[in-house]
């Protein structure tokens, strides 16, 4: 299996079974998460509008603390070595930098979608599990971009 820089392959990245134990982890974490966007009410459109019209610093506090929490958790995960489900040591590589345009170009791409659907993906399964059925034709189309982006990866600009 091939990769290019700046992405993470586990070493056994080719066994792709799961196994029942890691799997039922994985919804369990799910489903908290889920219940956590839905307490906080990121998931509210309103909420997200009033973060893109800057009528409440609400969103943005909520993003800095997950900017927090995550930066903290990289550290702790590089200072214990910690390992994945399977055993293999969890690797970040380096950011290459000098690709401002690309950024630039994705972010504008993901923050349209955002704005259009109304939610980052993120949130579009706890959207579908409190009722919001519309969100399924944008986890499709979500699915649909993820697809058309691996099959024209190769010939992108990277």
């Amino acid at each position: 299996m091939s990769t290019t820089p700046g992405t993470i392959q586990p070493a056994n990245a080719d066994r792709r079974v799961q196994p029942w134990s890691a799997l039922a982890c994985y919804l369990l974490l799910g489903t908290c998460f889920g219940f956590v966007l839905t307490k906080s009410e990121v998931l509210s459109w309103f909420r997200i509008q009033e973060m893109f019209r800057f009528d409440s610093p609400r969103m943005y506090e909520i993003i800095a603390s997950a900017v927090v929490v995550a930066a903290a958790s990289v550290a702790f995960i590089k200072r214990l070595r910690l390992k994945t489900a399977s055993g293999d040591p969890i690797t970040i590589p380096p950011k290459q930098l000098g690709h401002g345009v690309r950024y630039a170009v994705g972010g504008t791409i993901f923050g349209l979608g955002w704005a259009l659907t109304g939610a980052c993906p993120g949130p579009l399964f706890a959207l579908v599990g409190n009722g919001v059925t519309v969100m399924i034709a944008a986890i499709a189309s979500a699915l649909v971009g993820t697809w058309l982006y691996g099959l024209l990866r190769p010939r992108l600009p990277h």
